[in-house]
């Protein structure tokens, strides 16, 4: 089926559904690597317009990537609410578009929705979308979850507070988690990507971060990063795994590069909801995304990469997850070229997923060889907080030691609750507060200096 549309005195026609939308994305490193893109701003503002004119009800009825041949599509077909998309069944992408921005699109309509889109659908209309769009439309939409506190609430910025070690050295990981918690940080995750990939060290890990979550009573969740397969091992071994990690991607062929299917991430879901260790509620997985990761892995089936990168949503969608984060400029600049690029794409990422019902967090990141500084990073904070993102990763200094990459610092994230008036996760800010760290009704962190001896045991 083809799409055309006229502009300028010049006729443009595209060839399929799949072509229609990479060329309508925004320019993007990636998908000129991959042959994609538009040759022209011309070109890709036609391709909008067309794209506009989509029935919404096409993308139930089209397989971008065949069903026979790829179980991510198969489980976005299967699991699609024909009741929830009812509603919206005779509208156009423009259509959505319009109703996103209205008045009629309340947290509690969009809930209700979020069942009846699809991954594609999501992404179609994000590429019509201004940047001012995607972060009006995403601060209305809520997605609430639960482990030992609850994250994604109105007036609240959770952080993951990530204390990596280039040794896995358990005094510096101690050290830089006191340095994160008398700065407010870890309601979301307190994760460690570890540098030594093995079942004996992240059980390692795992013990010294429950000691210390149990010993100071502190309500948040642990978290290694470590590869599935992993952690389940680490749980037969009776290990303290509050939440199972796992890098996704889009299509059944980039998840099988990350050594994963659905069937293990079932297992392994079924696993840790067996143990039982939360106490307000069972959203026990984490996923980590990132735009470029199908196409790194040559698995993106022609699709463009934001739009594959919106089908892995549809996978963490089904496991009912407490976070998920997209590493938005971690894969570099073959897929996301400057800071540009990486802000478009953090913005997309955060609207698609909340759309979808995923509660998205974000590495506002970069790797040294981008063309991005910090201050696009900052830039980038104070437009997804504005956009009610619901946690960002800090790490020491914004400098991550061990994965070698920038992101955000603890400093950054206290700076934007300020700024925008935002709080920790409300059980986390009460233990801040009976710990002597937190001032509620300002809602401001206290002088740190008295208070490190009374956490510095963590050290020991």
């Amino acid at each position: 089926m083809g799409f055309q549309y006229s502009l300028g005195g010049e006729h443009y026609v595209f060839d399929d559904l799949k072509t229609l939308m990479a060329i309508a994305s925004p320019v993007r490193s990636g998908d000129e690597l991959a042959g994609l893109a538009a040759t022209s701003d011309r070109q890709r503002i036609a391709a909008r317009h067309a794209l506009a004119d989509v029935p919404l009800d096409l993308f139930v009825r089209t397989d971008l990537i065949p069903y026979e041949a790829d179980d991510v599509t198969r489980l976005i077909m299967d699991t699609h609410d024909k009741e929830a998309f009812a509603p919206f069944a005779s509208m156009t992408v423009g259509d959505l578009r319009n109703w996103l921005l209205s008045d009629d699109a309340t947290p509690a309509a969009l809930r209700a929705a979020a069942p009846g889109f699809t991954p594609e659908m999501a992404a179609a209309v994000s590429k019509i979308m201004r940047n001012q769009d995607l972060m009006s439309a995403a601060r209305k939409m809520r997605v609430v979850t639960r482990f030992r506190n609850t994250i994604g609430l109105e007036g609240c910025l959770a952080s993951r507070l990530q204390p990596n070690h280039p040794t896995d050295d358990l005094k510096g990981i101690a050290a830089s988690t006191l340095d994160g918690l008398l700065y407010g940080m870890g309601d979301a995750v307190i994760g460690i990507n570890p540098a030594t990939d093995s079942v004996a060290n992240g059980l390692a890990l795992l013990d010294m971060l429950d000691h210390a979550r149990r010993r100071y009573d502190i309500p948040t969740q642990t978290c290694v990063l470590t590869h599935v397969t992993n952690t389940l091992e680490i749980m037969n071994k009776g290990g303290a795994v509050d939440l199972v990690f796992q890098s996704i991607a889009g299509t059944q062929k980039a998840n099988e590069g990350f050594g994963v299917t659905l069937a293990i991430l079932k297992e392994a879901h079924e696993a840790a909801l067996s143990l039982k260790r939360g106490t307000v509620g069972d959203n026990v997985m984490y996923f980590e995304t990132g735009q470029g990761a199908a196409l790194s892995a040559e698995a993106h089936h022609g699709l463009d990469q934001q739009t594959v990168e919106t089908r892995a949503y549809a996978v963490a969608r089904a496991f009912r997850p407490l976070l998920v984060n997209t590493v938005v400029g971690f894969i570099g600049p073959e897929y996301l070229y400057d800071g540009k690029q990486i802000i478009r794409a953090g913005l997309e990422d955060h609207f698609c997923a909340k759309l979808l019902g995923v509660p998205m967090g974000c590495d506002a990141c970069y790797t040294n060889h981008a063309e991005a500084d910090q201050d696009d990073m900052d830039n980038l904070m104070v437009l997804l907080g504005a956009a009610g993102i619901t946690f960002l990763i800090g790490v020491p200094g914004a400098d991550d030691i061990m994965l070698n990459y920038q992101s955000l610092s603890f400093h950054d994230i206290l700076t934007l609750r300020s700024m925008l008036n935002l709080r920790p996760a409300p059980e986390f800010a009460a233990w801040l507060e009976q710990m002597g760290l937190f001032e509620p009704q300002s809602g401001r962190m206290l002088e740190l200096a008295p208070h490190q001896t009374r956490l510095a045991q963590l050290v020991g």
